[in-house]
């Protein structure tokens, strides 16, 4: 069964996930900007990304694989924003939390689709 992605809470949480953290990675040093500063950008970038392409596809199976893509990648960001924000004391606490709300998110809808 196909979604609309641009209907699904769940992805325009993780698409707004993904504005706060080029917001932040702007305060990473330029020297980041091929490690860590891109490493944080494409993971955040995947999230909403893997839910848009599970969405097209047909089958509720296919879906679920690329949301646990999708949570995958927000677990890396996650691991990234504690990285930085150990390394380069940045305050990444409020993007973690709206992370952490989003994982839930993709966890219930997971739970749905599993039932179907």
């Amino acid at each position: 069964m196909r979604h609309n992605f641009r209907e699904l809470e769940v992805w325009k949480d993780a698409y707004a996930l993904v504005k706060d953290v080029y917001l932040i990675c702007k305060e990473l040093p330029e020297d980041e900007k091929f490690g860590l500063k891109s490493q944080i950008q494409r993971s955040a970038v995947s999230i909403p990304s893997n839910i848009a392409e599970g969405s097209g596809r047909t089958t509720d199976k296919e879906f679920l694989h690329f949301l646990n893509i999708a949570i995958s990648s927000s677990y890396e960001l996650e691991t990234q924003l504690l990285l930085a924000s150990d390394i380069f004391q940045l305050k990444v606490d409020f993007i973690v939390d709206k992370l952490h709300s989003n994982q839930r998110m993709i966890g219930g809808l997971k739970r749905k689709l599993n039932k179907s």
